[in-house]
């Protein structure tokens, strides 16, 4: 048997390398988008959330309850 390896072995255990290293970094790049992604969807609720504060504290306003209760108006 013989031990040397052929030009097409080594072609392909070199090809079988690089494609197992694309693979991982593939998958790390997921890794990393899924992170970024979910860090991006936090930030845009907690806008979400104090935009409808705004939106309930103008409203609450607007019907005259904050004023009532701080005695703003005369009446």
């Amino acid at each position: 048997m013989d031990t040397k390896d052929t030009k097409e072995e080594k072609t392909r255990r070199n090809y079988e390398l690089e494609n197992e290293a694309a693979q991982r970094l593939r998958a790390e790049g997921k890794v990393r988008k899924n992170n970024g992604t979910r860090k991006v969807n936090k930030l845009w609720l907690w806008l979400g959330v104090l935009i409808l504060i705004f939106i309930l504290l103008w409203w609450l306003y607007s019907i005259g309850t904050f004023e009532a209760l701080s005695g703003v108006t005369n009446g």
